[in-house]
């Protein structure tokens, strides 16, 4: 069954590749003739760059920004694919990742909830040498469980969902392979049983983000993206990649087993690098940290997440919601045996995912873009599941995931059926009143609202208000530091959250009068991947609460998390003693709060937020420009490897190189072959004459040596 649900998705981006290719076809020259001429003015495309306009009714410019961007690539294009193979694609994937769902929640049932025990399906013997061996291992217990579920329910609703979303691009056997492949490769990431095997997967849903993000590839900025965002994870993999070997030299092995039975005896291990020594597991637990800021879009290495946005709206959902982020993640709690036998590095891990918490919740307060505004939503909630990881409650940090992946694939896809009925326009400044003409949407928006904020009785009141709780009571060191961050991060969450539904349904309507007449509801085959999640935004908090949190926890992990003697934070979170009520009720108070709070602002008086953006300009710019992270990574890091290359390249390359090789020594023997060519005139009295000369000058040469003697 676990082997079934992993390549699934392979065997339909396979298939779904196969059938684009062979059924590709070359555009007839007229379809091409007539997509040149057709007006597309209408989509507005490319309205990218925006000059400042002032503020507007609700105190927002754009301060040549470029805040906004359009969901779509171009008007609809000649196809290069017959409709059959198009859609024979969308069903084939579709349906595949339909199967891997139900044996997913059949694999969950059986291992997580029931009493069936954690297995190992060995598939190959993959790599041997020496003493290194890394065999092709599908790992499934709960933990695997609970991120199969995650994945492929995710998944499956949104391929469904794209086959409404994407229903005019040419490219959609091509798209629907990718989103195939995004998802095999994640699964391969959360069944590896080794951290070779896990590096694979690591890699492969890198190289998938890549070619989604960058699907629209006509688009400069969809490529620009889709680069940043691979090269900003090269640099979290190269730690990543380190942390592998120095867990390999260490401990002499790569599979999980083998590594988490030597953990006692290894705790105490020292490297020596540069004449420091330095304990062998804290370093390797902090690079393969720093893999995880990578992938999981944590504070320094965050800053490929938002240009994401650049991808089709599908393609944010899955890579917020379900794969990519999530990964980092996943790779603490797997390793938790490893992470929790250190100090420094959880705590690292702590304090990181704090500051991220606060730090994209700062800048979703601001921005006007509807998908950035969820994307900061799922940096922040990364930091808060990275808290909970650094506290010691993994079993939170993974629940939190799962909560999350509903309600965030829930928002990224009404936010694209907003963005349908919208034509296109993605800024929440041009948008209002459009829970008339889109109430379905609305509706399930707002549920995806509550749970974001933490609303009691859905899911991410269980997993936020859990989190925040043992960021309390926790011993790590910074976690008071961690706690005052992610419980004032809950307030501008439901402020920027409620923000973002005021300006887009409430209120009287700013969009273009036109755009706004013709708004519908997306088709039903839309609509229901929003009903699914937003049943899930409610069905998995309380149901699951007591198997994720409670004192008996470990039943339902069956030690796929590892928590050692000395980690009561689970025990502490139940003390009434430990746990004062304010505390509990803090993150409650946060969310009236940011509500009442956006409530005046937006929908009372909806002038107050730009006279504070007038008196206050310096802040509003530094937050609406994200803390200029962009900026000052292009002047420290971009600009002098731009300056280093083109150095290289004239002075290195082209003085040095080409100036003393080819444009040198074989430029000189080119010359000198010049003039010499041109003693050989062919006239037989030059040559007699030079002939006598030679003779005359040998004569005079003999004389002259005393030759004659």
């Amino acid at each position: 069954m676990a082997t079934a649900i992993v390549f699934l998705p392979l065997l339909g981006f396979l298939i779904a590749g196969i059938a684009s290719l062979l059924a590709h076809r070359p555009a007839r020259e007229a379809d091409v003739i007539a997509f040149g001429k057709a007006d597309h003015s209408d989509h507005r495309h490319g309205s990218h760059g925006h000059a400042a306009q002032g503020h507007d009714a609700h105190g927002h410019d754009d301060h040549h920004h470029d805040d906004h961007h359009h969901d779509d690539h171009h008007a609809p294009e000649p196809s290069p694919h017959p409709e059959a193979v198009s859609r024979f694609a969308e069903v084939l994937t579709t349906g595949f990742l339909m199967v891997a769902c139900i044996l997913s929640w059949v694999l969950f049932t059986q291992i997580a909830l029931g009493s069936a025990q954690p297995v190992r399906i060995t598939l190959a013997s993959w790599i041997h040498v020496g003493d290194f061996v890394a065999d092709w291992t599908i790992r499934v217990d709960t933990l695997t469980a609970v991120m199969l579920v995650v994945v492929t329910t995710v998944s499956a609703l949104v391929h469904l969902y794209s086959i409404g979303y994407m229903h005019e691009d040419a490219g959609r056997p091509r798209f629907m392979a990718y989103l195939s492949l995004f998802t095999f490769a994640m699964l391969m990431l959360v069944t590896a049983d080794n951290l070779v095997q896990m590096f694979f997967g690591w890699e492969g849903v890198g190289l998938a983000s890549y070619l989604l993000i960058g699907f629209w590839f006509r688009k400069k900025s969809a490529n620009d993206a889709a680069m940043k965002a691979f090269i900003v994870n090269r640099v979290g993999d190269f730690g990543f990649a380190l942390g592998i070997f120095l867990v390999f030299w260490v401990f002499g092995a790569v599979s999980f087993d083998p590594i988490f039975a030597a953990v006692p005896g290894k705790a105490k291990e020292v490297v020596s690098f540069l004449g420091f020594h330095l304990n062998a597991l804290e370093l390797a637990c902090c690079l393969l940290f720093m893999g995880a800021m990578g992938k999981s879009a944590q504070f320094l290495l965050h800053t490929w997440l938002p240009d994401a946005m650049e991808g089709p709206t599908p393609v944010s959902a899955l890579i917020h919601a379900a794969t990519m982020v999530t990964a980092g993640v996943f790779m603490v709690a797997r390793l938790s045996p490893l992470f929790e036998a250190t100090h420094f590095a959880l705590a690292l891990v702590l304090i990181f995912g704090a500051t991220t918490a606060i730090f994209a919740a700062t800048i979703g307060l601001v921005q006007n873009d509807i998908k950035r505004v969820i994307a900061y939503s799922t940096c922040s909630q990364l930091g808060y599941m990275f808290v909970a990881l650094g506290s010691g409650l993994y079993a939170g940090g993974i629940y939190h995931l799962f909560t999350h992946a509903f309600f965030k694939a829930l928002l990224f896809l009404g936010a694209g059926s907003v963005i349908h009925a919208m034509h296109h326009e993605q800024d929440i400044r041009k948008m209002g009143g459009l829970v008339r003409v889109i109430p379905f949407t609305a509706a399930m928006m707002f549920i995806g609202n509550i749970a974001l904020t933490g609303f009691p009785f859905t899911a991410g009141y269980y997993s936020k208000d859990a989190i925040i709780e043992a960021a309390y009571v926790a011993h790590t060191p910074g976690h008071v530091y961690a706690f005052l961050c992610v419980v004032l991060a809950a307030g501008f969450t439901s402020f920027y959250s409620w923000r973002l539904y005021f300006l887009t349904f409430l209120g009287e309507t700013r969009a273009d009068k036109h755009i706004f007449e013709q708004a519908h509801e997306s088709p039903l085959v839309m609509l229901v991947p929003l009903g699914v999640l937003a049943a899930g935004a409610f069905l998995a908090g309380a149901p699951f609460a007591h198997s994720f949190l409670s004192d008996a926890t470990g039943a339902f992990w069956k030690g796929s998390l590892f928590t050692g003697p000395e980690n009561h934070v689970l025990h502490d979170m139940h003390d009434p003693a430990k746990l004062p009520r304010w505390v509990v009720w803090s993150p409650f108070v946060m969310m009236v709060g940011g509500f009442v709070l956006a409530y005046l602002f937006y929908l009372r008086w909806p002038r107050i937020p730009g006279q504070i953006a007038e008196r206050h300009p310096a802040i509003y710019r530094f937050l609406l420009n994200k803390w200029y992270f962009d900026e000052l990574y292009d002047l420290i890091f971009v600009r002098p490897a731009r300056w280093l290359g083109r150095f290289l390249w004239k002075k290195g390359d082209g003085m040095i190189i080409d100036g003393f090789g080819p444009d040198g020594v074989s430029a000189l023997a080119v010359k000198i072959a010049g003039r010499v060519m041109k003693l050989q005139t062919g006239y037989v009295y030059h040559y007699a004459l030079a002939m006598l000369l030679g003779v005359a000058g040998f004569v005079t040469w003999y004389l002259y040596s005393g030759g004659a003697h």
